[in-house]
């Protein structure tokens, strides 16, 4: 029995190798890829918001659209269909 438990209080070299990995990891700072990330998500969002802020500034200072004028002819055919008679017919 006591073969077995000879190198309990050992550390495997390949462990040994990770836990300096892991802590040197957390020194570095941000990761390259979360900061590319925030980058296209902020700009994405200063791209929404500053739409919506054009759009109500249009809703609000712009005059409206004014519409097309109705040909005769188009006035006339609907006159015919409502049973309306045209007038100086």
């Amino acid at each position: 029995m006591d073969d077995e438990f000879e190198f309990a209080d050992k550390v495997p070299p390949s462990f040994d190798r990770m836990g300096k990995v892991i802590k040197d990891a957390e020194a570095k700072g941000f990761n390259p890829g979360l900061i590319v990330l925030l980058v296209v998500v902020g700009l994405l969002l200063v791209f929404l918001v500053g739409n919506y802020v054009l759009y109500l500034y249009a809703q609000k200072n712009l005059p409206q659209r004014k519409k097309k004028p109705i040909s005769k002819k188009k006035m006339k055919r609907e006159r015919l269909k409502q049973g309306v008679s045209a007038p100086g017919e």
